[in-house]
């Protein structure tokens, strides 16, 4: 579940969730996905917004890779969906041994994904 001291912003057009400002020392904010994912260091909370406006939710149509239990190398995978409490990712990985499209529930914040 997302932090209650993360604070959540929103595209001014429509209210979309873009993701949270974390609040970090002296003041500064670390922009984050929905998902918890940094996208840039901390910085001044209204820097941070403006990374968050320009990001958009871009980063939802990347190739993320997933790290799996027992396994030493991560699987690339696509987001499917993603709530305050989970996400779901698909496998996108024709050398993992499950079905391409299977997915994963993921809780929220997640340190499971790292960008392609």
């Amino acid at each position: 579940m997302i932090p209650q001291e993360w604070l959540p912003h929103h595209r001014q057009d429509d209210g979309e969730l873009l993701g949270y400002l974390v609040p970090a020392a002296a003041g500064r904010c670390v922009p984050v996905t929905p998902f918890g994912h940094p996208l840039g260091p901390a910085q001044p909370a209204d820097d941070a917004a403006r990374l968050l406006d320009e990001s958009g939710l871009s980063y939802l149509a990347d190739r993320w890779y997933l790290r799996v239990d027992g396994r030493d190398d991560p699987i690339a995978v696509r987001i499917a969906e993603v709530a305050p409490d989970r996400m779901t990712v698909r496998n996108a990985d024709y050398g993992y041994e499950g079905n391409i499209g299977d997915p994963f529930v993921l809780a929220v914040p997640t340190d499971r994904l790292t960008r392609v």
